[in-house]
């Protein structure tokens, strides 16, 4: 008996061991002309990127990571003011002296060092092309009647990595900005209902401007095995599905 007790204790602590060793969150590889790019999903609509040495937090939010074990940014990219996508403590905890910060105007006051992107803007930041691209509600909107993201006050994002160009859409629709986009290798488009897009609305927008990879992000209660029903034998689209609810 003492035996078998002793032979369980070692599978149990042997099992806690695995799962300790397992990482918390999943990582992609893009692979580019000037290296890889390394996507870390944190969850909700935060991201981690490393490129060319370089370490890229998108949309900090500490309630999907523990921010205080993970690499300083080089750079801060905010999609808009919320919450869930402007961290203050989150940013603290990363933020290191030479840290760059990209952010909207929405979000100055928080971050009154942040190099301001308005609707449309490119500006190269650290060696990295970025464009802002609109971000808004068209359908979706609180009781009164205001969208839940207004057109003007929050950006996605194309940052240019080698010969890759990444799209995170931030909260938004599928916009008439969204659809115009060209060549666009990976994107992220939210589907968090009722702020942002339904699977139909993603599908839509991808249908048009076509990205290679799309990333469902930030999609709540979404079930994103939805897209991918409905982009299922779309070629030249790969949906793939990470944890990031």
């Amino acid at each position: 008996m003492f035996k078998l007790v002793l032979a369980l204790c070692f599978l149990v602590l042997g099992l806690a061991g695995v799962a300790a060793a397992q990482p918390k969150h999943e990582k992609d590889i893009i692979p580019t002309a000037k290296g890889d790019l390394e996507i870390t999903f944190l969850g909700h609509g935060t991201l981690m990127m490393t490129f060319g040495g370089k370490t890229i937090h998108v949309d900090p939010y500490g309630d999907v990571a523990d921010y205080g074990s993970l690499p300083k940014a080089d750079l801060v990219l905010v999609t808009h003011e919320h919450f869930d996508h402007l961290d203050q403590d989150a940013c603290r905890a990363i933020r290191a002296p030479g840290t760059a910060v990209v952010a909207t105007k929405a979000c100055a006051a928080t971050l009154p060092d942040a190099v301001i992107l308005a609707n449309g803007d490119t500006k190269t930041v650290l060696g990295l092309t970025i464009e802002a691209v609109p971000a808004y509600n068209i359908a979706h909107k609180r009781p009164d009647g205001n969208p839940f993201h207004p057109k003007g006050s929050g950006n996605g994002y194309i940052i240019t990595f080698g010969d890759k160009r990444v799209y995170i859409a931030g909260d938004t629709e599928n916009t008439p900005e969204m659809k115009a986009l060209k060549g666009i290798d990976v994107a992220f488009l939210p589907m968090n209902l009722p702020y942002t897009m339904t699977p139909e609305q993603v599908a839509d927008a991808a249908k048009v401007f076509r990205p290679k990879i799309l990333y469902p992000y930030h999609y709540g209660d979404t079930d994103p095995a939805r897209l991918a029903g409905l982009l299922k034998g779309e070629k030249g689209i790969e949906v793939r599905i990470r944890k990031l609810s």
